[in-house]
């Protein structure tokens, strides 16, 4: 399904902006999570927590994964979990029926944007373009995922968006 892309359809951006501002101040370090088996998530997320992270992406590469988050999520109180490798809309909703506090994606879509605008979930799509990261700003995006960071340009590359993009 894609959405219209009248300003009218999206969610209001600074809600999430806000929530999302929030999440990623209690954490400098966000750890990249690949979970194969579910039973061995809580007490990875316990040890992560226990050792000053709590910030955690959880990322959806294995079929292990929702559970595991789930897991978490009502198991580790003090762990910050969010949703990685979102590819899809329904990866978005699955993101939020699992009851993550915020979703990342590799790339981006049109549709993926347009769902995460129209939704409440603090969302950090991913981009390695210009025009992508137009397309994030326009749908009420500041706070992107460079990625492929080191394949797309590494630093050099941000500093070349920052001109245009402060």
């Amino acid at each position: 399904m894609t959405l219209a892309r009248s300003a009218s359809n999206f969610a209001d951006p600074s809600s999430r902006r806000e929530q999302l501002d929030k999440l990623l101040q209690s954490g400098r370090l966000m750890p990249v999570i690949t979970i194969e088996r579910a039973e061995d998530a809580v007490p990875l997320a316990r040890a992560l927590v226990a050792g000053g992270l709590r910030l955690l992406e959880i990322t959806l590469r294995t079929p292990a994964a929702p559970e595991a988050a789930a897991r978490i999520i009502a198991e580790v109180s003090e762990a910050v979990v969010g949703i990685g490798t979102v590819l899809t809309p329904d990866d978005l909703l699955r993101a939020e029926e699992i009851g993550a506090q915020y979703a990342l994606s590799p790339g981006t879509t049109p549709d993926l944007l347009d769902a995460a605008a129209a939704g409440r979930l603090p969302f950090i799509p991913g981009i390695a373009t210009a025009s992508e990261l137009i397309q994030a700003i326009t749908r009420g995006f500041d706070t992107v995922k460079f990625f492929p960071a080191v394949p797309a340009g590494g630093i050099p590359a941000l500093k070349a968006l920052a001109g245009p993009f402060p």
